[in-house]
């Protein structure tokens, strides 16, 4: 299990090339990247992401655990970037290594919604004239209820 968060750009194509390598034992790789969207109308400058070093580690570990836990796993890879990015700039990266690729899929979107509504990261979207933070939504909150 690897547990990355920093602040400079990853190489999509080289961390899931990495990953895949690591564990000839898996039957299924998924990978999933999240992208910076932008907002309607195309006002979306930068997206400023924040968090609190150490602890956001510590709740992604725990996040990955329990997948690890609920999932028959060989790995779990988990990047999240902080700091200012730009539209079409990777945010996240997730992608588990499983025997199966139900475990795989599974596991993958478990992570992602928990990522989404859980992991302790700030973003604020600066447009051309306004700057707001980004409040949580009822349907990222909803997609938990399935796990």
């Amino acid at each position: 299990m690897r547990i990355v968060v920093q602040e400079q750009p990853f190489d999509f194509g080289a961390e899931a090339d990495a990953f895949a390598a690591t564990r000839t034992d898996m039957g299924a790789v998924v990978t999933f990247t999240g992208i910076v969207r932008d907002v309607a109308g195309g006002d979306l400058n930068v997206m400023e992401i924040e968090h609190y070093p150490g602890m956001t580690e510590k709740a992604l570990e725990q996040i990955a655990t329990d997948a690890v836990a609920r999932w028959s796993l060989g790995d779990v890879l988990v990047i999240h970037r902080y700091g200012r990015l730009a539209p079409g700039d990777r945010i996240m990266m997730v992608a588990t290594a499983a025997p199966h690729r139900k475990d795989a899929f599974e596991a993958a979107e478990f992570l992602m919604d928990y990522l989404k509504s859980r992991a302790p990261f700030w973003k604020k979207e600066h447009g051309a004239d306004s700057a707001g933070w980004v409040a949580a939504k009822a349907e990222d909150e909803d997609a938990l209820t399935r796990w």
